[in-house]
């Protein structure tokens, strides 16, 4: 038997070492491939000031400034299936920053995923998405970087499992789910239209959230923007192109810019990590930039509907459920949700007709019950309105039966959830 495996063993070693020769190969096209030229520049005070709108377009600041640290100084842990990854220092410090890096090593990070001594980068750096950035953009970005105050921090090393941390083992992910290329005009589309694409599919790095993950943690091109599980933080990114889930194609364009920018709208409200995204990234967007990312997410083709999930439980159960979570709302959600389930806008989002509710995935209104919800301070919204955990008042059972009574009132109609799957997500990290 050990014999055996010890011959299963050094097979599949042959097979991977074969594999990375022949993606070498596939790749070698890529390494060999010359920098596009930098830019010439005309105001370099003006690309700097374009290069600070363009890093906070991108969120830059969310991943490599850690929590009660100095800013893009590094050193924030993202979370991964295979483990920790440590964001890289990316001010001007030439010892531990990329004060050594020329515009030439910047772009070749964006657009190759590459490193300035040509090692691979994981793909938690989301060089999937800022391949599409043009040359000009990348280099208004480094200019930016380069000014900032430089901080001495050295960079932490990754901490992930076996065999994820041998980088060669990137040759291959990246022969399965990275092509290089800056983003190219649909000429048949408005320049609105392409604005908003550019930004949606380039620096914004929609699809990293809102698109299923493999166990590779590739992404599916036909799938994209099709709403994803968030690995380890454990929130649901909807579908950008369901309207079962929070697809976009029956909004309104003001409702769309106003929840991008404003983090609220008439049709519900941003809460978890993307209310982090509106309040750090893109309400400090322009209005047009803004408006041109909901043209573009407004016009992305219908996925074809499932059919509605059954029920699980038996009619006399979900009486039950559903008389227990009634009584619960009016105790504790009457007052803001109204009885009609409308809502007080802006304060209070509604939530009858709110397809965030009735998603299949129950998770994010789990996670609001248990947790709170907490919409971000913008500059149209200084003082959001809060919503107070109750996970702390309730039990699984009775958060179980009130997102039961929200996903089955008002019109809305969605599986009633377990007290199973409440208890699986009463513990998850808030961070």
């Amino acid at each position: 038997m050990k014999r055996l495996l010890k011959w299963v063993l050094a097979g599949l070693l042959l097979l991977i070492i074969a594999a990375v020769v022949v993606v070498v190969a596939l790749n070698a096209d890529d390494r060999s491939a010359p920098p596009q030229p930098a830019q010439t520049i005309v105001n370099p005070a003006e690309q700097i000031s374009r290069g600070a709108y363009l890093v906070q377009g991108g969120d830059c600041m969310a991943c490599h400034t850690a929590r009660g640290g100095k800013e893009l100084a590094g050193g924030r842990a993202i979370q991964t299936p295979f483990g920790a990854i440590y964001a890289p220092n990316l001010t001007p410090d030439k010892e531990t920053g990329i004060g050594s890096w020329s515009a030439d090593d910047f772009w070749q990070a964006l657009h190759n995923g590459k490193s300035k001594d040509g090692s691979l980068l994981y793909p938690a750096f989301p060089y999937t998405n800022y391949t599409k950035v043009t040359r000009s953009d990348a280099d208004a970005m480094f200019a930016y970087l380069r000014s900032v105050p430089a901080v001495q921090q050295k960079n932490r090393q990754h901490d992930l499992r076996f065999p994820y941390n041998n980088r060669f083992l990137l040759y291959g992910w990246r022969a399965l789910y990275f092509r290089p290329g800056t983003y190219q005009d649909e000429t048949q589309q408005s320049v609105e239209w392409n604005r908003g694409a550019y930004l949606v599919q380039g620096l914004g790095h929609c699809s990293a959230c809102h698109t299923t993950r493999n166990a590779l943690g590739g992404t599916d091109l036909k799938a994209d923007l099709g709403g994803g599980f968030i690995p380890v933080v454990n929130w649901y990114a909807p579908s950008l192109t369901s309207d079962q889930e929070i697809g976009l194609g029956d909004w309104d364009i003001e409702h769309i810019t106003g929840l991008l920018k404003n983090g609220v709208s008439p049709r519900g409200t941003v809460l978890g990590p993307m209310a982090e995204v509106v309040g750090a990234s893109l309400q400090h967007l322009s209005d047009q930039d803004v408006r041109a990312m909901a043209v573009y997410l407004k016009s992305l083709p219908r996925q074809k509907e499932a059919s509605e999930p059954k029920e699980r439980a038996s009619p006399d159960e979900v009486a039950r459920v559903m008389e227990l979570g009634q009584k619960i709302y009016k105790n504790h959600c009457i007052d803001c949700h109204q009885a009609s389930g409308k809502g007080q806008w802006p304060a209070y989002p509604p939530l009858a007709s709110n397809h965030a509710i009735t998603m299949p995935a129950p998770v994010n209104a789990i996670r609001v019950v248990l947790n709170g919800g907490f919409a971000p301070s913008t500059a149209a919204n200084p003082r959001p309105y809060g919503m107070p955990p109750y996970g702390p008042a309730l039990n699984d059972s009775e958060v179980a039966a009130v997102v039961s009574y929200i996903r089955n009132s008002w019109g809305n109609k969605a599986p009633i959830v377990s007290a199973a799957e409440v208890n699986r997500y009463r513990a998850v990290p808030l961070d």
